[in-house]
């Protein structure tokens, strides 16, 4: 139900230039976080695809179980983050140097932002990333211990 309550507030900020999909493999797909924290955190990814992308923007936000907890991912058909700037993008301040374009703008405290709260629920974040082909962040969480 998060992934779906996000998904539908961006397609509302989007203005229909961007489509955004949502899928659960399974049922049981909890994990023991702060909702605001953790709703916090997904939105700026979605906020970064949304602002990092071209016209025609595609979306997907996803939730799976894995062995090593509930992955949750978000991926885009964006512009694609450098494999320099990859190894930077989490630290507090940095910006992906985007050349003479300004028409985004920021402090470079978003990704750091969704680092720490990752970190702070024991989870781990990753980005996969190819410049002009898109991104795709991943976030593991620990399950829930019941």
């Amino acid at each position: 139900p998060l992934l779906e309550e996000i998904a539908a507030r961006f397609r509302m900020k989007g203005r229909g230039r961007a489509t955004i999909e949502v899928e659960a493999e399974g049922a049981d797909l909890k994990v023991a976080a702060d909702r605001f924290h953790l709703t916090h955190a997904l939105e700026n990814l979605v906020d970064n695809a949304l602002k990092y992308s071209r016209d025609e923007v595609r979306i997907r936000l996803s939730a799976r179980r894995t062995a090593k907890g509930i992955e949750l991912r978000v991926a885009d058909n964006g512009i694609g983050i450098d494999r320099t700037a990859q190894t930077h993008i989490f630290e507090k301040f940095y910006r992906v140097s985007t050349g003479n374009r300004h028409d985004v703008k920021g402090f470079g405290l978003g990704l750091a932002y969704v680092h720490k709260m990752v970190t702070e629920l024991k989870g781990e974040i990753r980005v996969e990333s190819e410049f002009n082909k898109g991104s795709k962040f991943i976030i593991t969480l620990p399950l829930i211990n019941e």
